[in-house]
């Protein structure tokens, strides 16, 4: 789904679609076209989509768990273009900083206590027998 008919969504529907919230992603959108003005100085070809359009792509491959090549032909672009692009994405937001996951060491840290409640179900399995067939077979069988 492109940008043009996502950015018209109210911002609870864009959650549902996307994932994350309109302020989110435009954020993320401004940490991306920094990058991407970085790497045009670089030269190269240009992209076939627009930057919006390739963090949606992003979002669709990490929120719907689609395979590239599903992604690929929505998008009309081969599928290593579609790997290529995702992971330059991931790779721009990690290293910006922004939106990076608190380290264990933090989660450890937290008061945070967890109760864990644990229930054990008896697993049914075959009883074997000592008449079983296999000896019957392996006679059977010479």
């Amino acid at each position: 789904m492109r940008y043009e008919r996502i950015q018209r969504l109210a911002a609870p529907q864009f959650r549902r679609l996307t994932g994350i919230k309109p302020k989110t992603f435009k954020k993320m959108l401004r940490v991306l076209s920094a990058a991407e003005t970085e790497q045009e100085k670089k030269g190269g070809k240009k992209h076939k989509l627009p930057l919006a359009d390739r963090l949606i792509m992003t979002l669709e491959y990490w929120r719907e768990y689609r395979t590239m090549f599903h992604i690929s032909e929505s998008y009309g672009i081969a599928e290593s273009t579609c790997c290529r692009t995702i992971r330059w994405v991931e790779d721009t937001l990690i290293k910006s900083g922004e939106f990076s996951l608190p380290g264990k060491k933090a989660l450890v840290k937290n008061d945070l206590q967890f109760e864990v409640v644990m229930i054990e179900t008896p697993i049914e399995r075959p009883q074997k027998n000592s008449a079983g067939s296999t000896p019957a077979k392996r006679n059977a069988t010479r």
